[in-house]
């Protein structure tokens, strides 16, 4: 059998970062919830994106379901969303009996559309809030989304799960809406096997998360309880291994980027292929190289993912949108081209996440390439992608 080029797989330091903090916390006996790990984590990442305040949690879905509740989203209330994403994105507002309504990507960001969540305000003029995905590492325009938000005074919470450490004209992932949620899942740029954060500019949105995350314990000498609350904190080990990884992000983040122009500049001499697009408004953290073949390709995204498979490579499909989702089969959904299509579905239909594991070497990229240029009848590796080899 051979070795396992995982798609995207918890990546520790080399240094050990992660076990000198875990192992402090065995040391003194702290393993529970909460702890110096938990305290020092939420500063870290705070100061890291720029911000005085951060609540650590258990998931980037806590982290959505809580920013939901903070900017006041109950039963019947609805929340515009961006239908090109994982699930974890839009369960929340579920969790809350609220309507998600979905708004159609654009093929210049793969993010949400700024036309299509216009069209979305034209029935539906009072939404209680927009979930605003930075799809695999990039971040939506925010700027032209929010000359649309702004003029219904619409909180953006924006789901910066996937984008960690990625800028929008400067600014930090998760600092570009009202609210920002990162996760750490095992998957992501840099994990605690699961966890998440939530950071807002009001510190009051952050304490009040921290008090719902705790079983919205009252300040009382007994177990007392006037709001329902949730388990939704992170163990002080997780926090642990989390501050170890972000002392390793920018490498990680280098890294993402080498492997992404090494794709790029090895099937820049196949027209069907075409890179999922950087927008100069910003810097990635390149979390997954994506791609979409040409429609009139006579390769499939599945034949790519099967004769990957057969070499025991992962890769996978672009994220199925929302809205086509059996459970999300009734919502209203707004398209940036017209009613019969949309981008997000022709991303799907024609794209594919390649292995983007910062533990691959350049032998094991140079597998992956080779497999996908053999199905265009390429024999050799293309000689534009000698720069970035000469890097990794």
């Amino acid at each position: 059998m051979d070795k396992r080029i995982f798609l995207s797989s918890p990546h520790m330091s080399e240094q050990g970062y992660e076990k000198e903090f875990v192992n402090e916390a065995f040391d003194t006996n702290w393993i529970a919830p909460l702890g110096l790990n938990v305290d020092g984590f939420e500063k870290e990442l705070a100061e890291y994106v720029g911000i005085d305040h951060a609540a650590a949690l258990t998931s980037g879905t806590a982290a959505i379901h809580l920013a939901l509740k903070a900017v006041g989203v109950r039963e019947g209330d609805i929340v515009f969303c961006s239908s090109l994403t994982f699930a974890g994105s839009v369960n929340p507002v579920l969790y809350e009996k609220a309507i998600p309504v979905f708004i159609d990507s654009d093929y210049e960001t793969w993010n949400m559309s700024p036309v299509a969540l216009a069209k979305a305000y034209e029935k539906y003029p009072s939404p209680k809030a927009v979930i605003v995905v930075n799809l695999y590492g990039q971040a939506a325009d925010y700027d032209a989304i929010r000359e649309v938000t702004d003029k219904y005074g619409t909180p953006i919470i924006e789901d910066a799960a996937e984008s960690l450490g990625a800028t929008y004209k400067g600014i930090q992932t998760g600092m570009l809406g009202d609210i920002g949620i990162f996760s750490f899942n095992g998957n992501k740029i840099i994990t605690t096997s699961g966890g998440g954060m939530l950071v807002c500019k009001n510190e009051d949105v952050t304490q009040k998360a921290k008090f719902w995350a705790t079983q919205a314990r009252d300040n009382a000498p007994w177990y007392q309880h006037s709001e329902l609350g949730y388990n939704y904190r992170i163990s002080n080990i997780a926090a642990g291994i989390g501050r170890g990884q972000l002392k390793v992000l920018n490498e990680r983040i280098e890294y993402k980027t080498l492997i992404y122009e090494f794709y790029k500049k090895s099937f820049s001499d196949i027209a069907e292929i075409q890179m999922m697009p950087v927008c100069e408004y910003g810097s990635p953290n390149y979390w997954l190289s994506s791609l979409v073949l040409d429609n009139s390709c006579f390769i499939k995204p599945n034949d790519i993912i099967r004769a990957l498979a057969t070499k025991n490579i992962e890769s996978r499909p672009i994220w199925k949108p929302m809205h086509m989702q059996p459970l999300f089969s009734s919502s209203a959904f707004f398209s940036s081209r017209n009613e019969e299509s949309s981008v997000s579905e022709d991303l799907f239909n024609r794209g594919i996440c390649l292995p983007s594991d910062t533990k691959m070497t350049l032998e094991d990229m140079q597998v992956v390439v080779g497999i996908i240029r053999k199905l265009f009848g390429k024999t050799e590796l293309h000689r534009e992608s000698l720069d970035v080899q000469k890097v990794l």
